[in-house]
């Protein structure tokens, strides 16, 4: 592999694993529905870009248009009922936005296959080119859709979320330490309670039954403890500078030296660690606000 195709490898793999808002829940995949129904419904009727046999019609041209929109909207629809886990919101990115995508062109395609008998009076409907062009047609209209709306989406969240980020001043540092800032902190095993110095504290992240904590000291820098966030953020809720920034961390604000913006919300840096902290694109608000009482 020559330098130039090793670029274009990297930028590819590093576009396809920048993170990206998981979308398909709740009232959202509603709103979805209506917008693909629309963009589909306009961009079938007015440029007409598949061969178009009159005879074959059962019904007018505009119908026709409005029976091939409507199927992708239920189809998306069909996704407000799906029950993701906090793990693949937290963890969904562009690649995996892809790859949902283009299952969902595929169901699309063969919805659009069976409802030919109802829309169109030919008797090889149920062919097998039938379906091939139904599932062809689907992905070529789809994929020119899904590559302009993601990446319009993906640079428009990455500019919002970078330009604020660049807004804050930092360090955001309070006066003076923490007082009384060694606490004990009870476990879900009793043997494995412990001493913490909130001062030292960087962030911790929630690891299934476990949390991982992370301080700010050479020796013993990491502890995973059987304690659920929630317990965690509950013990440390008399110290002002401690913020959960996502669903699965908590963080030191004191210790925070930058942030970087990406579509998800923020990448914050903590000093003596060498990799970033996430803010949540529903939590940056409530961050920034915390920021301003430091």
């Amino acid at each position: 592999m020559n330098k130039n195709n090793l670029l274009h490898f990297n930028r590819l793999s590093k576009l396809l694993t920048q993170p990206y808002p998981f979308y398909y829940k709740g009232n959202v995949v509603w709103k979805l529905a209506v917008i693909l129904f629309l963009m589909t419904l306009l961009f079938c009727y007015f440029f007409e870009p598949f061969e178009v046999y009159v005879p074959e019609h059962k019904i007018e041209y505009f119908w026709i248009s409005i029976v091939h929109a409507f199927t992708p909207a239920v189809v998306i629809a069909i996704f407000s009922f799906l029950k993701p886990s906090a793990q693949t919101e937290d963890d969904w990115n562009v690649k995996k936005e892809i790859l949902l995508v283009a299952f969902f062109l595929l169901m699309v395609g063969i919805s659009q296959f069976l409802i030919r008998d109802l829309i169109y009076n030919n008797p090889h409907n149920w062919s097998w080119r039938y379906l091939y062009e139904e599932i062809r047609n689907t992905f070529l209209i789809g994929s020119l859709f899904a590559v302009i709306l993601i990446s319009l989406n993906t640079n428009k969240l990455n500019k919002k979320n970078s330009k604020r980020a660049k807004s804050i001043i930092w360090p955001h540092k309070v006066e003076e330490p923490f007082p009384n800032n060694i606490i004990h902190i009870e476990t879900q095993v009793k043997s494995d309670d412990f001493m913490l110095d909130v001062n030292n504290f960087l962030f911790a992240k929630a690891s299934g039954n476990y949390t991982e904590l992370y301080l700010n000291q050479e020796r013993e820098n990491r502890l995973l403890k059987r304690i659920a966030i929630k317990e965690l953020e509950s013990a440390l809720k008399s110290f002002s500078g401690i913020a959960k920034t996502h669903r699965s961390y908590l963080v030191n604000l004191q210790h925070i030296s930058g942030a970087e913006g990406n579509a998800q919300g923020y990448k914050l840096k903590l000093t003596n660690y060498n990799g970033y902290v996430p803010v949540s694109r529903n939590m940056i608000d409530a961050f920034n606000d915390k920021l301003k009482e430091l």
